[in-house]
């Protein structure tokens, strides 16, 4: 069994900041940033995917906040009477949310055609009119030059639909203006998590996923300042937070910070993610060049950035999987795959075979989105930490 005395992180104190994100999250969905902004009869805009460029809805002067669930046990019985219960569970609980009048404050949503799950829930959107504005950016599964062409001539019919329904021009000028402060929000994050490669981090695996919830919520110039001061704390802390072996979390889209929380009240390190929630949120920046005009740089970045497991062929994404973990060091990866997601359930078996390959040992569970099942989820966590214990003591 694993010490019980390891289970817990060594902890001087907590990070303040944090406690100016919990503020912000325990207002989920309608957090005070977007109620501050509605305020000022401004316009917010929710997207679903990482491949959907925040920078066009930001350039516009809207508000692009993440379509994201609640990290709870949801019925969704009501979602399921729009979109049949083998769609995922995080689409339909997204949906769910909209149904019972929690997303009331939009006044638009756009997503991309990256599965159908989320393409049958804009069909849904539309039909309804939950919103004035809806749109479906349709991305290629490769990364060719054609498929770039293709998909930058999709940003550019976007950025003019969001003109021609909210009445607004997006200039060259507002788009950079727009990336250069995207891309600092991806510098900060990186900082940040560069600061989990330690032995000993000052900042947790469920922390990071509580601050990327509240980034997804609140314009990005008030998030910028909140991972500044973020960064400036961590660094001058005296945290060492401490776990038995550095976990690496991979799989579905999710923004469940007690599923990481598991993990480490275990005895484990959540040190790194493959996440469309976490780093492949934000790992490559946009490249800023005079020469080349926004939407291509947009585009560019946006379907060359870290792949999602659609992208085809899947070993750049395979490759950036394990260099991760060897970056981070870590013992070993516990993969979620919400049931349902196609693309992951897909995806996984091969991903398996090269962490194992290397050495990685690996934790599939098929799970609800959410907190679903905490309990089962707790005892297979356990049996893996423990299973790492019996190896490493093999190895000594």
């Amino acid at each position: 069994m694993i010490d019980t005395e390891s289970r817990r992180r060594t902890t001087s104190a907590s990070l303040e900041t944090l406690r100016e994100v919990r503020a912000i999250n325990s207002s989920f969905p309608y957090t005070s940033p977007i109620k501050a902004w509605k305020e000022q009869k401004k316009k917010v805009v929710a997207f679903q995917c990482t491949y959907v460029p925040e920078e066009i809805i930001h350039a516009a002067g809207l508000l692009p906040i993440r379509l994201t669930a609640e990290s709870k046990d949801t019925a969704l019985e009501e979602a399921s009477g729009y979109m049949h219960v083998n769609t995922c569970s995080f689409v339909r609980a997204c949906l769910d949310m909209v149904l019972r009048n929690q997303y009331d404050f939009l006044d638009g949503f756009v997503t991309c055609a990256t599965c159908d799950c989320p393409r049958r829930l804009a069909d849904v959107w539309k039909y309804y009119h939950y919103t004035p504005f809806v749109h479906v950016i349709d991305v290629p599964r490769k990364m060719s030059e054609r498929a770039h062409e293709f998909y930058r001539e999709q940003l550019r019919e976007f950025k003019h639909s969001v003109e021609r329904t909210f009445d607004v021009r997006i200039t060259d000028d507002a788009l950079r203006e727009a990336i250069g402060l995207y891309n600092r929000t991806r510098a900060l994050l990186r900082e940040i998590y560069e600061l989990r490669k330690a032995a000993k981090p000052p900042i947790s695996g469920s922390e990071v996923l509580e601050v990327l919830n509240a980034g997804f919520k609140m314009p990005r110039e008030q998030f910028n300042v909140l991972l500044e001061k973020l960064l400036l704390e961590a660094r001058n802390s005296h945290r060492e937070l401490e776990g038995k072996f550095r976990v690496m979390i991979s799989g579905s889209p999710m923004n469940n910070p007690e599923f990481a929380r598991i993990i480490e009240d275990l005895g484990g390190l959540v040190v790194i993610d493959e996440l469309c929630t976490g780093v492949r949120y934000w790992w490559d920046p946009v490249t800023m060049d005079p020469d080349i005009d926004p939407i291509t740089a947009l585009s560019r970045r946006y379907l060359n950035n870290f792949p999602c497991p659609r992208m085809y062929p899947p070993d750049e994404r395979f490759d950036d999987t394990l260099q991760l973990a060897k970056d981070y060091h870590v013992d070993g990866v516990v993969c979620e795959i919400v049931r349902y997601c196609v693309q992951f359930a897909h995806d996984q078996p091969l991903l398996r075979r090269r962490l194992q390959q290397e050495g990685l040992p690996v934790l599939e569970l098929s799970i609800e989105y959410g907190t679903s099942g905490a309990g089962q989820i707790g005892t297979r966590i356990q049996a893996f930490l423990e299973m790492l214990e019996g190896k490493e003591r093999q190895c000594n």
